[in-house]
């Protein structure tokens, strides 16, 4: 079976989940001697060649060619000046402009050249680089033989959908994260479209938790019987035996991920104030950047437990491995949590954790403790017990190791290829 995929990003540059995930699978689908077409916006030639690369500043396309134009106008064209992350989608947005069909004359001309130099950033023309995605898409379908086409997330929905226009093979989207996971009750209407444009496009929805196809179900109106959920895995089961050490004589409890609403820093926060009312031996860490730095940086400051938090700032590789590794506990309290992979890193390194029921890794991490993210009560008391009673913390562990070893990319991508052969025999 030969699979035309398309994402946004690919390690190493990537800036969430989704290039994560989209690794793991492409890596457990060599397992199952599956052709993969991995197709990028931009490729920066350090990519371990596990797929058929594919990138998309280097394809040329004839616009003047009639199924083409048809793509375009059907696309629309969106100027955004915030910044965007292509697992969450934006984070904010600040100002839009003008909503209107491509074939507009004031749209920048460079977007028809036959040939168009992606970023492979996520900055204020990332609606434009998704539409010329799609067209740039539609060509590569009609290329390359392909037997169905995998679109991950919305970014990479009209691209999927421009190629199934042209290719007439099915289509199976991956959702990550939607809309409503990343704004809450503030959904931006345009994202939105795109997300159920390709839902009731695609020929199978994957979903990477129940609590995401029940979103996909009740927010976008798509049948049930259409969307399979398949959760996510780690690169590697094995216990991390890391070599580094701690450099202050108290316990840490951390926080890594994207200071943003979805993730719940502000729930962090208040917790860590009443855990230091009873414990002022422990240091906080809030690891990583996004839009709501400043304000959790003064709520610290109004809380006075400045002394006993730090802001590092966002970390990547290494710098990773080793606040997991010198970590007491580890703390995902996010407000709506499509999967979650730090939680399974964390065990990795014999970190015990603390996750909100509202994730999707609560699916299949069971040997964690589960709290509610509002309920910073029950997650002050969890982070005191888990760092003053060993019985507890060592219990956790030792647990937590155990069910990594179901959580391989390689039985995903099986799922996912059972997924392919019914949406295939469907199409039949």
């Amino acid at each position: 079976m030969k699979v035309l995929m398309f994402g946004w990003e690919f390690p190493p540059h990537i800036s969430g989940g989704l290039g994560t995930a989209c690794y793991g699978l492409v890596k457990g689908m060599m397992h199952q001697k599956t052709d993969v077409i991995f197709v990028v916006p931009k490729l920066w030639g350090d990519e371990e060649p596990l797929a058929d690369f594919v990138n998309a500043s280097s394809v040329t396309i004839d616009y003047t060619e009639r199924r083409f134009k048809e793509i375009w106008k059907n696309l629309t064209y969106l100027e955004v000046t915030s910044f965007l992350i292509p697992y969450l989608g934006p984070e904010e947005y600040e100002r839009f402009t003008d909503k209107s069909l491509h074939d507009r004359i004031d749209v920048d001309e460079s977007v028809f050249a036959k040939q168009f130099s992606f970023s492979g950033k996520y900055g204020k023309d990332l609606m434009m680089e998704v539409s010329r995605y799609a067209l740039v898409a539609a060509q590569i379908a009609k290329d390359k033989s392909h037997d169905i086409i995998h679109a991950h997330d919305w970014l990479a929905f009209p691209a999927g959908i421009a190629a199934k226009e042209i290719s007439g093979k099915p289509l199976v989207v991956h959702v990550h994260a939607t809309e409503y996971d990343r704004t809450g009750k503030n959904v931006n209407l345009q994202v939105y479209e795109i997300e159920r444009s390709g839902m009731e496009a695609a020929d199978h929805i994957i979903a990477v938790s129940q609590l995401t196809k029940n979103t996909i179900v009740s927010k976008y109106g798509i049948p049930e019987e259409k969307v399979t959920v398949i959760h996510n895995a780690v690169l590697d089961a094995s216990i991390i035996q890391h070599g580094a050490r701690k450099k202050v004589p108290e316990k840490i409890v951390t926080f890594l991920g994207r200071i943003t609403y979805q993730k719940g820093p502000e729930y962090f926060i208040e917790a860590a104030a009443k855990v230091l009312k009873r414990d002022e031996n422990v240091r906080f860490v809030m690891a990583g950047s996004g839009d709501l730095l400043h304000k959790m940086v003064n709520r610290v400051a109004e809380l006075r437990i400045a002394t006993k938090f730090h802001f590092t700032g966002f970390l990547k590789g290494g710098d990773v491995d080793e606040m997991f590794a010198i970590s007491d506990v580890y703390v995902m309290p996010s407000v709506s949590e499509p999967f979650g992979i730090s939680p399974l890193e964390a065990v990795r390194h014999n970190t015990p954790v603390i996750i909100s029921k509202q994730s999707g890794v609560a699916e299949v991490l069971q040997n964690a403790i589960k709290v509610d993210f509002w309920d910073i009560d029950s997650m002050a008391d969890a982070i005191f017990g888990l760092l003053h009673y060993d019985g507890i913390s060592r219990m956790f562990r030792e647990m937590g190791s155990n069910e990594l070893k179901k959580l391989k990319w390689e039985q995903v991508a099986l799922k996912v290829m059972d997924t392919y052969q019914h949406t295939l025999t469907k199409n039949v």
